[in-house]
């Protein structure tokens, strides 16, 4: 019985010992290989003093060890804490303190670069070196990671495992720490379970159909939930994960072809540019990829046309979640002639409830905040009492008999249903505009923009205004670097929406700044405003 992380590599280690199982580059790994070098870097890691629920730091780029690491760390009983290659030192030395991290797996670019940063890390003991190059003044004990990931105990794999690890961890204990940017302030930890990790695995694979003959390409990062959770549903179901980091999108279109991948998860901005003539998606025939799906904001319905056409045997999956509970809605590739806007409904497993302001449920038409109830609601974040409390509530439709068994998660996230139940996004509860008296979604500010066919990245965000509230400003990134015409694509949007929605001022800009996990960053074009 799988009920941890570590579970879903043993199982289809002892089931499929010679099937590929990962990949990443010209390096390709077994299911017994990778079960063999997690084995010995979790017993290293046991020796290096991990004990139930450490958290453990994995400060790599995406490549094999990454992925090995978070298998050892599960199995050797601690939590597993990915960080962003692309952080600077002080914001992994925030990372460190926030959640007392007592280990770091790191490689030798980054220490170098994180050194100087060592001694104000209190919490850490140990350093774990991916390195083929002596690594000298290091201020603490620190391990080989070949040397642990080769280490006796790891010896070949047989049916049992060869001196398997007692687990010392159950499905609620904690598995990992996923640091997100959220609206304001430093990153915050959100603490997810083995049951949770588990769960959305399951779910995801059921709908996605997932099973042992896929070969599932891994773009998004692994500290991202939605790229973790591809790593999970490959290796739950034997399936091949193909890691790649790319710089064109004519690479990703070379790597589907030469894998024969067969399924892809991407972020809207990674769709518009795999949209684009020069990505050569249009000019090849990709008959292995039976599907792609979007998280982390809406697709861009001039997008969703393209992809549309130049994959017309693959299916489209629409989907929404958040951090704090993964996954939320699914919109079936079989609405998407019906709903193309719409964010879905509920994944299995699970319930999403729209509660207004009273607290009660909302009509269909009427908005509400998203709140989601079921398995993959995390365990909160790490350190902060207070937004818990306002983030995870107990579930205001049970009896209370039965409700403080129970934690739902209130999402921030405005939506409405149609009369089929179908939900929609409006957008963030922080971030609508308030402009003459509306309340105006910056999305559909968005997506109207997008229509005009002039840009390749938008993103709307209020300025405060002493006459409006708020008057609204829209930073677009034009198609293929082509000169816009600011003022035509102002003209466009008055024919096309209210005037209160119309943005007073279009700025352009050569890239929108991005989170870790590849979304827009809009407090960051806050901050670039003085907001």
């Amino acid at each position: 019985m799988d009920f941890l992380v570590h579970h879903l590599l043993r199982t289809s280690a002892l089931r499929y010992p010679e099937k590929e199982a990962l990949v990443h580059k010209d390096q390709r790994l077994t299911y017994r290989e990778v079960a063999q070098r997690v084995n010995g870097l979790a017993h290293g890691l046991r020796r290096a003093g991990v004990q139930l629920g450490d958290r453990v730091g994995i400060y790599l780029a995406p490549s094999l060890p990454q992925v090995i690491s978070i298998f050892g760390v599960a199995q050797a009983g601690g939590a597993f804490v990915p960080i962003n290659e692309v952080l600077f030192p002080n914001q992994v030395r925030h990372v460190v303190n926030d959640c007392s991290m007592k280990g770091l797996i790191i490689d030798e670019t980054k220490l170098a670069n994180l050194s100087a940063l060592l001694p104000e890390m209190p919490s850490l003991e140990f350093l774990v070196l991916v390195t083929n190059e002596a690594v000298v003044n290091i201020p603490l004990p620190s391990y080989r990671f070949d040397e642990l990931c080769g280490h006796s105990a790891s010896g070949p794999l047989g049916d049992p495992p060869c001196d398997p690890l007692r687990d010392v961890a159950i499905g609620h204990d904690l598995a990992a720490i996923l640091y997100t940017s959220g609206s304001t302030g430093r990153p915050k930890g959100i603490m997810l379970s083995h049951a949770n990790i588990l769960a959305g695995a399951s779910i995801v694979s059921t709908y996605l159909k997932i099973t042992g003959s896929d070969r599932i390409l891994g773009i998004l990062p692994l500290t991202f939930d939605a790229g973790l959770n591809q790593l999970t549903t490959a290796f739950q179901h034997g399936g091949a994960y193909v890691m790649m980091s790319f710089v064109f999108a004519r690479e990703i279109v070379r790597t589907l072809l030469k894998e024969k991948i067969t399924g892809l998860a991407g972020v809207p901005t990674l769709w518009s540019l795999l949209a684009q003539p020069n990505s050569g998606m249009a000019d090849r025939q990709l008959p292995h990829l039976r599907y792609i799906t979007n998280t982390g904001g809406a697709m861009p319905q001039s997008v969703l046309t393209v992809l549309r056409k130049v994959l017309p045997t693959t299916e489209i999956y629409l989907m929404y979640g958040l951090t704090e509970a993964f996954r939320s809605t699914y919109l079936p590739p079989e609405e998407l002639d019906r709903r193309p806007t719409s964010i879905g409904k509920a994944i299995p497993n699970t319930e999403i409830m729209v509660v207004n302001e009273a607290g009660k449920l909302c009509k269909p038409g009427e908005p509400g905040e998203l709140v989601h109830r079921g398995p993959t609601v995390s365990l909160g974040y790490w350190g902060h009492p207070e937004l818990n409390e306002r983030v995870f509530r107990p579930n205001p439709f049970l009896p209370p008999e039965q409700s403080v068994f129970e934690r739902v998660c209130y999402s921030g996230d405005m939506v409405k249903t149609d009369e089929d139940g179908f939900i929609y996004f409006i957008g963030r509860r922080d971030a609508m505009i308030k402009t003459t008296g509306y309340r105006v979604s910056p999305t559909e500010v968005e997506e109207i923009l997008f229509q005009s066919g002039q840009i390749q990245g938008a993103a709307v965000i209020g300025i405060p205004d002493e006459v409006l509230g708020q008057h609204i400003k829209a930073f677009v990134v034009p198609k293929n670097g082509e000169p816009l015409d600011s003022e035509g694509l102002l003209a466009f949007c008055t024919d096309r929406m209210p005037r209160y929605m119309v943005p007073k001022t279009i700025e352009l800009i050569d890239a929108l700044p991005k989170t870790s996990s590849g979304k827009v960053d809009y407090p960051a074009l806050r901050r670039r405003e003085g907001l």
